[in-house]
């Protein structure tokens, strides 16, 4: 009986209620009494399981509910972080209620521990997973799950009798695209010592030794090594071919009893696993009409049996991308796939393209420039209005302005540190505007 009343002069059969991060509406007038939770469901999850987003809502079968413990609960799920839109709508039988939420989940960040060398990344894992369960090593950007998370890792770290305090940010991510949600502490002084290789030759390595001047004596932080280890170690193996390197994570070993107190200067080891070397067996393009198969091979300029470059294969794709650019594609997308065949130790790729509209010259907008160097600017821009845009040419004026102003501007004195820009299109006019801001 609870419910029904207001159920039917409002919706019906059905009440729907929305809610979402930044608020909550809803047409339906609460009822005053409550009723038994019969049946509880929940659609549109895909990494969680319907036990764990029901877990979160903290409601109990055959406990009694009205619209404002339901209304909670919906709140639960979205103050959790874990979920962009939450909504739910609930019928009743007589006196038993059944709710409905339709959920859809956000994107997750992997957790990164940047300077918690006393335990290592499974360890700090399983501690978050025990409170947990559902953690799988991702969080969402912010809400109460990543706060629990920050106190369990100094709850664990208050246990061996280290009295600090736990930080978290979204930040990007040092090894891959993205961001992680980055845990650390405040108030430690430990210090890097050194840092050896699993592969001795890189303990050799004159360049690789000089740049580890940038580490030694500077405050632990697994952040700065990783940042180190993609920018001045990765490149050199993947140059070579070593397409499948495995790199770190860094470690800290030490000698002695596992309760003595860390030093304050940390020895670090990185693990290293090179793997075979790869060779180019050929690439696959799809998708691709403006641009045909031998003007794409052209631009990748990768042959058959050649050593798979990690570099120059990367740079591959970025010339096929700027092929598409100069014709006015702007929007095009490569999306590469690779296939190794581990026992002749050969690379493969498929490419998919998505060549997208091709876009003309619409309006050019400067900004913190004088009037005469605005003059100069349209004057010499090589795309004219209506004209096909031509990317490459848009790229190679940027250059000018930045490094070489004198052939835009000749005598006339301009002043600025930095020029901005950004392309704007409108793929229902097939029009791009150039937006260029001096500073």
């Amino acid at each position: 009986m609870l419910f029904r009343n207001q159920v039917s002069r409002a919706f019906g059969c059905f009440a729907f209620l929305f809610l979402a991060a930044f608020g909550i509406s809803s047409a339906q007038t609460p009822p005053a009494n409550t009723g038994t939770l019969h049946e509880i469901h929940v659609d549109g999850f895909k990494k969680l399981t319907e036990a764990q987003i029901i877990a979160l809502t903290e409601l109990q079968l055959n406990s009694q509910v009205s619209r404002d413990s339901l209304q909670a609960a919906a709140d639960k799920l979205v103050a959790s972080g874990l979920f962009a839109h939450v909504k739910y709508d609930f019928r009743t039988r007589g006196d038993q209620v059944t709710v409905n939420f339709h959920v859809e989940e956000n994107s997750l960040l992997p957790a990164f521990f940047d300077n918690i060398p006393w335990f290592d990344d499974s360890e700090l894992n399983a501690a978050i997973r025990e409170k947990n369960p559902s953690y799988d090593g991702t969080l969402p950007e912010s809400g109460p799950l990543v706060d629990s998370a920050a106190d369990i890792i100094k709850t664990l770290l208050a246990s061996h009798k280290l009295n600090v305090t736990v930080q978290h940010q979204v930040m990007q991510n040092p090894l891959g695209d993205g961001n992680v949600q980055s845990f650390a502490i405040e108030g430690a002084s430990l210090q890097i010592a050194s840092i050896g290789f699993g592969d001795p030759s890189l303990d050799q390595d004159r360049a690789v030794q000089a740049h580890l001047s940038e580490l030694r004596g500077k405050p632990y932080s697994r952040l700065a090594i990783d940042i180190f280890l993609t920018e001045q170690i990765r490149p050199a193996y993947v140059k070579k071919g070593y397409l499948r390197l495995k790199l770190g994570p860094p470690q800290v070993r030490l000698t002695g009893p596992p309760s003595d107190k860390l030093p304050d200067k940390i020895p670090v080891y990185v693990p290293v696993e090179a793997g075979p070397v790869y060779h180019f067996a050929g690439v696959q393009w799809s998708g691709n009409s403006v641009l045909t198969t031998d003007i794409l091979n052209g631009a990748f300029d990768m042959k058959a049996n050649d050593l798979a470059d990690g570099e120059k294969i990367f740079a591959g794709w970025d010339r096929v991308q700027d092929e598409y650019g100069r014709r006015g594609y702007l929007e095009a997308k490569i999306e590469p796939t690779e296939s190794f065949d581990d026992t002749a130790h050969m690379v493969s790729y498929s490419v998919k393209i998505t060549e997208g509209g091709q876009f003309k010259m619409g309006a050019f907008v400067l900004t913190g420039i004088s009037p005469a160097a605005d003059r100069k600017i349209h004057e010499t821009f090589p795309v004219l209005p209506g004209e096909l845009f031509d990317k490459f040419k848009f790229e190679n004026y940027l250059s000018k302005l930045q490094n070489k102003p004198a052939q835009i501007f000749g005598e006339l004195p301009v002043h600025y540190e930095t020029v901005g820009h950004w392309l704007r299109t409108d793929p229902s006019k097939g029009t791009v505007d150039v937006l260029l801001d001096f500073k």
